[in-house]
């Protein structure tokens, strides 16, 4: 089951851009390259720095605390699978965008 998570139209950012959007208790940067929108965790995985305002270079986001860079489109950081920032799918349905999260299911 997944819940999606309407963007207020301000929070969507134009191509090029970017925008910090906070809902419950998450904060994520969302990020429009070419058109396309991705949406990750607000904070690096090494030590916590937010992404929404590192140097972002095509699908890849430079954290400016240490230098770390992930791939947008999977969360990865660059040429490894060992860390990952989470990463949300963003569908955009009737001009709305919405945030999908995948919900865990409860185990019996």
């Amino acid at each position: 089951m997944n819940r999606r998570i309407p963007v207020p139209a301000g929070k969507l950012p134009q191509a090029g851009g970017r925008a910090l959007f906070e809902f419950d208790d998450k904060s994520l940067a969302l990020f429009n390259v070419e058109g396309d929108v991705f949406a990750v965790d607000d904070s690096c995985p090494h030590q916590g720095a937010s992404l929404c305002g590192g140097r972002l270079e095509g699908w890849v986001i430079q954290c400016c605390a240490h230098g770390l860079r992930f791939d947008l489109r999977s969360g990865y950081l660059l040429n490894s699978t060992a860390v990952k920032v989470a990463n949300y799918p963003v569908e955009i349905i009737d001009g709305q965008a919405f945030i999908v999260i995948v919900l865990e299911e409860a185990a019996p």
